[in-house]
């Protein structure tokens, strides 16, 4: 199939959102998405508070990956992945693979020590993936969050 995998760019947001509300719906917090198209394109492409890649097909984005730089008092710099989504119908075709590569490559070429992520204790074929490509699935560590009404 004839993938395209890319840097978004403006007019992706819709798109992105659009898949992250289908990661929302999967992960069982269908009311949990508050972000919006628009949010994104100002926290994408103005802020610059993180970066995507996504991957059209026949002129739609079906795949996306969101991360940005965060900073470990051990290691330094690192990598954090958000989110990397496919939709339902282009998954186990090799995409996931190409789209966490690309931010293996950008973690390499900046020359960060780690790169993070979180995925569900259920999320059994996530759990897989990663394990497929060499990566610790760290069950030690809680996670902590604070939420600010704005």
């Amino acid at each position: 199939m004839d993938y395209n995998i890319r840097r978004a760019q403006p007019g992706d947001e819709t798109g992105i959102h659009r898949l992250i509300v289908e990661l929302a719906v999967y992960e069982n917090e269908p009311d949990a998405v508050f972000n919006t198209p628009e949010q994104l394109a100002i926290d994408i492409f103005e802020r610059k508070v993180c970066e995507s890649f996504v991957v059209e097909y026949q002129g739609d984005i079906i795949a996306y990956a969101i991360f940005y730089t965060n900073y470990s008092t051990w290691n330094g710099a690192c990598i954090y992945l958000e989110d990397i989504c496919i939709t339902e119908e282009h998954r186990r075709k090799g995409i996931g693979v190409q789209l966490f590569q690309k931010v293996v490559d950008v973690a390499k070429e900046r020359k960060v020590r780690r790169m993070d992520w979180q995925v569900l204790d259920w999320n059994t074929p996530a759990i897989k993936f990663y394990e497929k490509i060499g990566a610790t699935i760290d069950k030690e560590w809680y996670n902590g969050r604070l939420f600010f009404n704005q």
